[in-house]
């Protein structure tokens, strides 16, 4: 067979992942500070480009354009400022050298003569000082954090003159600089300080401080003792039970009996007051209320300090009931940044640039990508709604009448109905929340999975009702009768669900129920406590 070249023409489709395309299904699954993060950023780095901002009274403005406040006039005065308070009112005028000069009418005229002496000549440096500082604030007062939103009408924000909260570490390194006198002993608590965790523990094995600072471990020990009883009581403990145990021993409470306790910890997660009773050596009254006060402890004494901002969810879309019947489903405006693209910008710079090629060409890319971005957004909002409103259709009884009527739905069953991919519907539903009357969801809990109906063509159950159906029987279970794994499958049979035992299992240990025998020794010893 002889070998040849040829010339052959194919046609074929293919998908070509371009950046843009890449970015605009990054889009989909940003959340609302992602993707105002990711446009600010767009903003600054494309000048053609502007962030639409959304006043107080609802109008709308650009951003980047610059806007000049208003000037407030005060009408409790007659046309040259002066009021009816009488003669001697106080008035500032700017004096020739161009300073501020303050005087009180006869009172002031009468006053130094009198002393026979000016203000300035007894204090003079006093004098300089508000004569230069006080033309620089008239000037820059509107520079001021919050003035802005004064003229503006909408009032001060607290936020802007809140004191930071003190994080651990401020807290701690405070005390230790009171505590310890000695420098070395000082760099030992430094050191010990910073393998503080947010919790408030340290290291159970300080091998490593000791050696690199090259110190005794029975210093270490000691200074380590001392920073134990730092406030709040807890802190620099190297387990829980080391924790709960300073915190007693500053109550004075660390008795004999407390001690076994919190030594047996485990045995307390078990709930086996049975091995307590007998080795704490004290009755079922006494366990109890030893048990009140284990409980009015904190395991974790360093989380009371604030280490973030807590951000607040903001709904990205809002459903409430329609005067049809129905519902009406909207986006939140406050999650959907909306920029414009200045064509008159792009138009007077590209007539001013015809011999500079580069620059030309650097404004045809910023204008392609400020048109990409602005269709990109629109296209993401329409995706949005789509997908909010095929899930309030799948999950109209649940918003009707609760969690108990909650539909089992999956990804395909949206991106059938809508005409996308599971993919697409899975990207829009991460990180986006919704606003219901029964309260605030992210997308993704009204996904759930299916569990069989127990009567032959009866409607699935949701995992989710599932699971809500099992917490409401054991929050209902009398102490005489706690119901068993066993107890709870039949009595989701009898309501129609078929579920196995090991499922039951799983889900209970998800929502951190106990088990049957440790439900049923808390109960008793409570109504024993209770009857005594």
């Amino acid at each position: 067979m002889a070998l040849s070249a040829g010339l052959h023409l194919r046609q074929s489709q293919s998908l070509v992942m371009t950046p843009q395309l890449m970015q605009s299904i990054r889009l989909l699954q940003f959340s609302h500070v992602e993707l105002t993060r990711f446009i600010e950023q767009e903003v600054e780095r494309n000048p053609l480009l502007e962030l639409v901002a959304q006043n107080a009274d609802g109008n709308e403005s650009a951003a980047s354009s610059d806007s000049e406040p208003a000037r407030a006039a005060s009408t409790d005065g007659d046309a040259d400022g002066r009021t009816d308070s009488g003669a001697d009112e106080t008035t500032y005028e700017g004096g020739e050298d161009g300073t501020w000069e303050g005087h009180s009418g006869k009172a002031s005229e009468r006053l130094r003569d009198e002393i026979d002496v000016r203000y300035e000549n007894v204090f003079p440096d006093d004098h300089a000082a508000e004569s230069t500082a006080a033309p620089a604030f008239a000037d820059n007062w509107k520079s001021m954090p919050g003035s802005d939103r004064t003229q503006s009408g909408e009032g001060y924000d607290l936020d802007d003159f809140a004191a930071r909260t003190p994080t651990l570490r401020d807290h701690v390194t405070e005390q230790i600089a009171f505590a310890f006198v000695d420098p070395a002993d000082r760099l030992i608590a430094i050191e010990i300080a910073d393998r503080l965790d947010p919790a408030g523990y340290v290291p159970a094995d300080l091998t490593e401080a000791v050696e690199r600072l090259g110190a005794d471990p029975a210093r270490v020990e000691q200074v380590l003792a001392q920073l134990q009883e730092f406030e709040p009581a807890g802190l620099f403990a190297r387990s829980l039970s080391e924790s709960l145990a300073l915190q007693l021993r500053r109550k004075d409470r660390l008795d004999p009996a407390m001690a076994v306790l919190v030594d047996n910890l485990e045995l307390l997660a078990r709930r086996d007051f049975a091995s307590l009773t007998r080795l704490c050596g004290v009755d079922e009254e006494d366990l109890l209320e030893m048990l009140a006060e284990i409980r009015a402890l904190d395991p974790k004494p360093g989380t009371r300090f604030e280490t973030g901002a807590s951000e607040m969810i903001v709904p990205d879309v809002s459903v409430r009931p329609a005067s049809d019947g129905g519902w009406q489903v909207e986006l939140n405006p406050d999650t959907l940044p909306r920029v414009l693209v200045n064509q008159t910008y792009f138009a007077t710079v590209t007539g001013k640039m015809q011999k500079n090629a580069a620059g030309q060409e650097f404004l045809s890319e910023c204008l392609q990508t400020a048109n990409w971005l602005a269709r990109s957004l629109d296209q993401r909002a329409r995706t949005i709604m789509k997908v909010a409103s095929e899930i309030v259709r799948q999950q109209d009884a649940f918003l009707i009448n609760g969690i108990d009527h909650l539909r089992p739905l999956n990804l395909k069953a949206v991106a059938d109905a809508i005409g996308m991919h599971e993919s697409t519907v899975s990207r829009v539903t991460s990180n986006k929340y919704m606003l219901t009357p029964r309260g605030v969801f992210e997308l993704k809990y009204f996904f759930t999975v299916s569990i069989a109906s127990a009567e032959a063509g009866g409607d699935a159950h949701s995992a989710e009702s599932v699971r809500h159906r099992i917490k409401v029987l054991v929050e209902q279970e009398e102490p005489a009768a706690v119901l068993s794994d066993d107890d709870l499958v039949g009595l989701l049979k009898q309501s129609g669900v078929e579920i196995a035992r090991r499922t039951v299992a799983k889900y209970r240990e998800a929502m951190a129920i106990p088990s049957s025998v440790q439900r049923r020794r808390e109960k008793r010893a409570r109504a024993r406590a209770a009857a005594l």
